[in-house]
């Protein structure tokens, strides 16, 4: 008999990052507000959470990031400038940041880590499991990532990690997961995780890149978790113990993912990301693609 399991409904999305790798941009202005084309990185993030079913957010936030909440909520006064105007599909695009989700913000206070960012929504999430979205990873609409990892937690229990297989030189600058085959191509188990190993010590090139969905006994496991690397509490450490000890919340499976990633915390993809998108764009795209293949061909 197939045992229920809860219907994942709640997605944290930790934002209290100083974004230093975008200095001056971000002395100001949250890092998840730089533009990707004419939206702002963290939109894309919340609008993955609701394609995948969770409409109930939670954004973990710090010191200056009010831009935040704000984008998330009513503009009266601009709405009301658009309506006298009669421009409609501008109002529609002001409208549909507020009407996404139903949003929640909580400060994470002292940066601590993204472990302490975590456990910063365990009083919000409760005894359900949930999913975290880094801000920094921009997963593009057509490969539904998330929604295949709720699918995997809610079969097997436990939690559920999105894996990238990256060059083994580049294994340093992520989390590294050591797994075993499952009977599903896409899905290993993951026996133990390292972060941001030396490439000798890595024990695959699976990284971990910013999807999670996880089981609330990681809660637990992070109230006990010492600082690691960098003197931050590591969500990775957590997960370490999950899957070293199945008992404490069940088995640590791994989605591994092979569709269109953009990092736009590194400041290469960020621009990449926003040249790509905007060349599959119906809107811009034939008139952005004629005039990028003249400028390479006449610099390159």
């Amino acid at each position: 008999m197939t045992q229920s399991r809860t219907r994942i409904s709640k997605a944290v999305i930790p934002a209290a990052g100083l974004g230093t790798r975008f200095l001056p941009a971000t002395k100001a202005t949250p890092k998840e507000m730089l533009p990707v084309v004419d939206k702002p990185a963290i939109q894309y993030v919340v609008e993955e959470a609701v394609t995948a079913g969770l409409s109930d957010v939670l954004m973990v936030t710090g010191r200056n990031k009010r831009p935040l909440e704000d984008h998330f909520d009513r503009n009266y006064e601009l709405e009301e400038a658009l309506t006298r105007k009669g421009d409609e599909t501008r109002l529609a695009r002001v409208q549909e940041s507020s009407d996404l989700a139903t949003m929640h913000y909580v400060r994470q206070g002292d940066p601590k880590g993204l472990g302490h960012a975590v456990l910063c929504a365990a009083p919000h999430v409760g005894d359900q499991p949930f999913a975290v979205l880094l801000g920094d990873d921009l997963i593009d609409a057509r490969d539904p990532l998330l929604a295949r990892m709720v699918d995997i937690q809610e079969r097997h229990g436990g939690s559920v990690i999105a894996l990238m297989e990256v060059d083994p030189a580049q294994v340093h600058l992520y989390g590294c997961a050591a797994v075993k085959p499952t009977v599903d191509d896409d899905v290993v188990q993951v026996t133990g995780l390292i972060e941001k190993p030396d490439p000798a010590d890595a024990p695959s090139n699976y990284a971990v890149i910013g999807r999670y969905v996880l089981d609330p006994a990681v809660f637990g496991v992070l109230r006990r978790t010492e600082p690691g690397r960098g003197g931050e509490i590591q969500l990775t450490d957590a997960l370490q113990a999950l899957a070293s000890s199945p008992d404490l919340g069940g088995p640590v499976h791994g989605v591994v993912f092979k569709g269109r990633r953009y990092d736009t915390g590194d400041r290469s993809d960020y621009l990449r990301a926003i040249v790509r998108l905007a060349c599959e764009r119906e809107d811009l795209g034939p008139e952005f693609r004629e005039w990028l293949r003249s400028y390479v061909t006449e610099e390159m």
